[in-house]
């Protein structure tokens, strides 16, 4: 059964590697992974999470008006998704939120996310 995973803690903990670390488990044992991003985080090079340790991934970028259930559906359908991944969660509206609700529902697809702060 398919949950949804929320990484909460403080600046500099070690949420961003973490995600990473768990796409990297699921990709060596074959699983495909989708990684999102925020338009809005622009720290490091677009369309890519990046942990201060140097470790990186390419991911899918993010804007206010996706709606995240059809941009995971429609990827899914295209190849099979194991695991949704999203850094700085923060950045979601409530819509985007409620989607990726759906994607653990619906779709039976693990997501998991990561966010220094949450206060929508």
């Amino acid at each position: 059964m398919a949950q949804l995973y929320f990484y909460y803690s403080a600046m500099n903990a070690g949420k961003t590697t973490s995600l990473l670390q768990s796409s990297y488990n699921y990709q060596e044992r074959g699983m495909r992974t989708l990684v999102f991003t925020a338009e809005i985080d622009d720290r490091y090079a677009r369309g890519q999470v990046h942990s201060r340790i140097g470790l990186s991934s390419p991911a899918e970028v993010f804007f206010a008006q996706n709606d995240m259930y059809v941009a995971v559906a429609a990827a899914h359908k295209k190849q099979t998704v194991h695991c949704v991944l999203v850094d700085e969660c923060h950045f979601l509206s409530r819509e985007q939120v409620a989607g990726l609700c759906a994607v653990v529902d619906k779709l039976t697809i693990p997501v998991l996310w990561t966010a220094h702060r949450f206060s929508r």
